[in-house]
């Protein structure tokens, strides 16, 4: 499923006064065994096109295989679809000092700006379950009161939040939401992969009877 290029250059005007670059669409089919939801992409993907394709895309296709799943079985997106970065400076060993840029976390306003992209996914993918990668896609749908440490490995059937002439609102319908932590966040943190193994296990008995537990 691709979406309208006439959406994604409204969008990509909209985020013009914004440090963003790049561009990439979402991947996978009209209806897949689920709907992966990340952050925004990296400088990888914005050089390739290919969304998850860096590092912590190699720990996510780890994890789409212990569902025995692969790329092409599942629906990937974001609540960016460009680059969100910030300038800073590297010491090289030569002494000398570059200025290059660094990944960030994407701002309110940006999530605002390419949310009609997401909003267009959701109404054209037909996933059974939405697995929210990370804080940033968790409270772009389900609302800023949710915390991944909080409900990570958890089934929410919710309404999730839309934009509407400027404004989030609920959606009418629910969707079946499964927050687990961002790939990336294992590079900082490596306690947490007993807490990932254990999400995975649920979602490989939803994948296999269709019920959340």
């Amino acid at each position: 499923m691709r979406i309208p290029e006439s959406l994604a250059e409204r969008v990509i005007a909209d985020s013009k006064d914004f440090a963003l670059e790049g561009f990439v669409y979402g991947s996978g089919p009209e209806k897949p065994a689920m709907m992966l939801v990340g952050e925004a992409p990296g400088e990888t993907e914005i050089h390739n096109g290919v969304p998850f394709s860096g590092r912590a895309g190699k720990e996510l296709m780890a994890f789409l295989e212990g569902l025995g799943l692969s790329r092409e079985e599942v629906y990937i997106t974001s609540a960016v679809r460009s680059r969100p970065y910030r300038w800073g400076k590297r010491n090289n060993r030569d002494g000398t000092v570059t200025e290059r840029k660094y990944n960030r976390p994407p701002t309110q306003k940006e999530i605002t700006a390419h949310a009609p992209i997401l909003d267009y996914e959701l109404s054209h993918v037909e996933a059974p379950v939405i697995v929210t990668l990370g804080n940033i896609g968790l409270r772009r749908l389900a609302g800023t009161d949710y915390k991944v440490g909080d409900c990570h490995g958890r089934f929410i059937r919710t309404p999730v939040r839309r934009l509407q002439e400027g404004a989030f609102v609920w959606s009418d319908r629910d969707y079946l939401l499964f927050p687990t932590f961002h790939p990336a966040a294992i590079f900082y943190n490596r306690s947490l992969q007993e807490k990932i193994a254990a999400d995975q296990e649920k979602l490989r008995q939803f994948l296999k009877t269709g019920v959340p537990s």
